[in-house]
């Protein structure tokens, strides 16, 4: 079943440290891969990676900057991610609701036996 969800996407999005530099680059509009490392627990070349990685899946937009490149966020690809995330979670829901009803189906079935 096609649920229409980007596995790439949320891919990119599984990731801890990419979520956090997302949080970082809404909170201040743009960063570097130089400004991003100063505030996460991790090298700068592994930024560079993990920015990559967000810009493949098209959450981060960059302009070169002199010798780096200004990152921000792609505000309608994250507005896609969030749409998807309450599709699959509405999906959810209802499949949790049959679930439930059939839990309770048979609950009746057991307490009408006693």
């Amino acid at each position: 079943m096609n649920t229409g969800v980007d596995d790439g996407l949320w891919s990119a999005i599984g990731d801890p440290t990419r979520r956090r530099m997302i949080d970082l680059l809404l909170a201040e509009g743009q960063g570097t891969a130089t400004t991003l490392s100063a505030r996460l627990p991790v090298t700068r070349q592994a930024v560079t990676k993990h920015l990559t990685v967000l810009d493949r899946a098209g959450l981060v937009r960059s302009t070169a900057a002199g010798r780096e490149r200004r990152y921000h966020v792609d505000e309608a690809q994250l507005a896609r991610a969030a749409a998807q995330l309450q599709s699959v979670g509405a999906l959810w829901d209802a499949r949790l609701q049959r679930v439930k009803k059939i839990a309770e189906a048979i609950q009746r079935a057991k307490n009408e036996k006693k």
